[in-house]
């Protein structure tokens, strides 16, 4: 099946060195807000790429739950593929896309693991059904079937009832201490505004790359 007709043209508006602030995180929080606001699918959606034990690249969808001065974290399983990746080469990179702003956000740096205190605080925050899901899914584990998944979910649906359920010891977050954050706008004849921030000793440094 051809794809070559499939060829949308993009009509964002300019992003311009002049209107850019010198610290990304503020860029960032403008962009997120404003597809936020849009109400498009999973505004928080991110792509996560890590790399095996041999070197070979991998990616799977998070979802963005913090972004602040120190970083951006996501939430997961310590015992998944990308945990046991991460614990093994703490390096990672990020995509944000928003299709309808015609916009994309790529961050690469350096993951360490959050407080036991920031995971307790956001697990308590999960929909309960999330929470029982932590404790019954041996992600990335192959299982014999669906009904294996439901009967354990089944069965730490009934260890939890009528109590709050604590958050696993395997379960935890990672926050990505940005080195590089590029900012890509999509633009006509596919001529994109891209701007690469690369964090120096003194702050930030702010370059334009060509599309």
């Amino acid at each position: 099946m051809s794809l070559a007709r499939t060829r949308p043209d993009y009509r964002g508006r300019p992003l311009l060195e002049s209107r850019a602030p010198a610290d990304p995180l503020v860029l960032f929080r403008r962009w997120l807000a404003l597809a936020l606001e849009r109400g498009g699918p999973e505004p928080t959606a991110t792509t996560l790429a890590t790399v095996d034990a041999r070197g070979r690249p991998r990616a799977r969808m998070v979802l963005l739950r913090e972004a602040n001065a120190r970083g951006f974290t996501f939430y997961t399983n310590h015992l998944s593929a990308k945990g046991r990746e991460l614990a093994a080469r703490p390096d990672a990179a990020l995509v944000i896309w928003w299709p309808d702003l015609h916009r994309q956000v790529r961050i690469e740096g350096r993951v360490r693991t959050v407080s036991d205190r920031a995971a307790d605080q956001y697990f308590a925050s999960r929909p309960r059904g999330a929470q029982i899901g932590a404790w019954a899914s041996p992600q990335s584990e192959v299982l014999r079937s669906r009904a294996v998944l439901d009967a354990r979910r089944a069965r730490f649906a009934a260890r939890f009832a009528g109590r709050p359920v604590p958050r696993p010891p395997h379960w935890g977050g990672y926050e990505i201490r940005p080195r590089v954050i590029e900012f890509w706008q999509g633009r006509p004849d596919r001529l994109h505004d891209r701007l690469r921030y690369s964090r120096t000793s003194g702050g930030w440094r702010r370059e334009r790359l060509a599309p």
